[in-house]
C-alpha cells in the first residue's frame, strides 16, 4: 500500500470510528433492561431501510432512504397494555403477540391484518392499524379474535382515543380518520401534514406530528385544525405531559416541547439518533432512540435525560403498565422492560 493509499485508508477508518462512538458509548453506559424473545416467523419478503442515520426501519422503506435489505425479523414495532397483557404488533409476520404482565410469559399470537404498525387500547377493546391493509381491527383481547374490520385511509400507522373516538394517521393519504369506537362508524376524514406519524389526544385536542412536514397539527375534536406548529426535522412520536406537548424528531436527533394551549415553542432538546415513540409515566417522559438502541428517561422540564437503558436492535415505540416501561425491538424479535421509576 502506498502512502497516499494509507493516508486515505486511515481517514476512512477514523471517520467510521468517530460515527460509531456515539453508540458505543450509549451502549457502554446504558443500564441492562429484561429482554423477552418472541416467536419468530417467516417475514413475508419485506423489505427494510436503512436511515440516513444508519439506523434501519422495518417498515417497507417507511422512514429512511437507502440500500435495500431483506429482513431477519418479525419487525415488533408497536406495543400496549389491555390491564393484564402488554401486546406486540410483529408487522412481517400480519400477527400480534400477547404478553402476560405478571410473569413476562408469551401466551399467544394471533393473526391480523397486512402489516400492523400500531396498537391501542381503547373502549375494552384492542386496536390494531394494517398500514398496508388501509384498515384498523377491534380485537377482543380475551380471545385474540378479531371483532370487526374498518376502513381507514391509505395506509393506517398511528391511533389515539379521545374516550370515545378513535383517531387513526394515515400516512401515505395525509390524513386523519376518525372513528366512533362503539360501532366503527366513520365520522370524518381530515387532512394534515405530510406523512402523519404520531398522533395523541391531550388538552382536548388529537396533536398529529407530520414527519415529512417538521410540524405537529392541533386538531378540535370536531376535526378542525387550530394550529401547525413547527419543531425539528423529521416529527415523529408525540405526548403530553404537564401543559406542554413534546414531539420527538427522528432525524433531528431531538425532542421539541411545545406549550398547548397556544403552540409556542419552549425548547428543543438535543436526545440522540432516531428519536422515535415517546411516552409520559406521569413524572417523566421516555423516548425510544432507534439508532443508538437504547430508550432514555427524560425530564419533561428541561429534555434533561435522567438515564439511559440498553435495548434490543431498533427499538420504535414504547407502552406502559402502570409500573414498567415496555420496548419491541424491530430487529430483535424481542421486547425490552424495566420498572419506569
Amino acid at each position: 500500500m502506498n502512502l497516499l493509499s494509507w493516508r486515505l485508508f486511515s481517514m476512512a477508518l477514523l471517520m467510521a470510528i468517530a460515527v460509531a462512538m456515539p453508540a458505543v458509548v450509549n451502549a457502554q453506559t446504558a443500564q441492562p433492561m429484561t429482554e423477552i424473545r418472541l416467536a419468530s416467523t417467516s417475514a413475508g419478503g419485506a423489505t427494510a431501510t436503512q436511515t440516513a442515520g444508519g439506523a434501519t426501519t422495518l417498515e417497507g422503506g417507511d422512514v429512511g432512504s437507502g440500500g435495500i435489505v431483506t429482513p431477519s425479523t418479525t419487525g415488533p414495532e408497536a406495543a400496549a397494555f389491555d390491564g393484564t397483557y402488554i401486546w406486540v404488533a410483529t408487522q412481517f409476520s400480519d400477527s400480534i403477540t400477547r404478553i402476560r404482565v405478571k410473569d413476562n410469559t408469551v401466551a399467544g399470537s394471533f393473526p391480523v391484518g397486512k402489516r400492523p404498525v400500531a396498537l391501542v387500547y381503547a373502549a375494552s377493546y384492542l386496536w390494531v392499524a394494517n398500514y398496508l391493509g388501509n384498515s384498523v381491527m377491534k380485537i377482543a383481547p380475551s380471545t385474540g379474535a378479531v371483532v370487526a374490520t374498518y376502513t381507514t385511509g391509505e395506509g393506517p400507522g398511528g391511533l389515539a382515543y379521545d374516550g370515545t373516538n378513535l383517531w387513526v394517521a394515515n400516512r401515505i393519504a395525509n390524513t386523519v380518520t376518525k372513528l366512533k369506537a362503539s360501532t366503527g362508524a366513520n365520522l370524518g376524514t381530515f387532512a394534515v401534514g405530510k406523512r402523519p406519524m404520531g398522533i395523541a389526544f391531550f388538552a382536548n385536542a388529537v396533536w398529529v406530528a407530520s414527519n415529512f412536514g417538521n410540524s405537529v397539527t392541533k386538531l378540535s375534536t370536531a376535526g378542525a385544525v387550530l394550529g401547525t406548529y413547527a419543531t425539528g426535522r423529521g416529527a415523529f412520536g408525540v405526548a403530553g405531559a404537564g401543559d406542554s406537548v413534546y414531539v420527538t424528531n427522528f432525524f433531528g436527533q431531538t425532542i421539541t416541547r411545545i406549550r398547548a394551549a397556544d403552540g409556542a415553542n419552549l425548547g428543543t432538546f438535543k436526545i440522540g439518533d432516531g428519536a422515535a415513540g415517546i411516552l409520559y409515566d406521569g413524572v417523566n417522559l421516555w423516548v425510544a432512540l432507534h439508532g443508538d438502541d437504547v430508550v432514555v428517561k427524560v425530564s419533561p422540564g428541561d429534555g434533561s435525560i435522567i438515564s439511559t437503558y440498553a435495548t434490543g436492535n431498533g427499538p420504535f415505540t414504547i407502552a406502559f403498565d402502570g409500573l414498567r416501561v415496555w420496548v419491541p425491538n424491530s430487529g430483535s424479535d424481542s421486547i425490552s422492560v424495566t420498572a419506569a421509576n
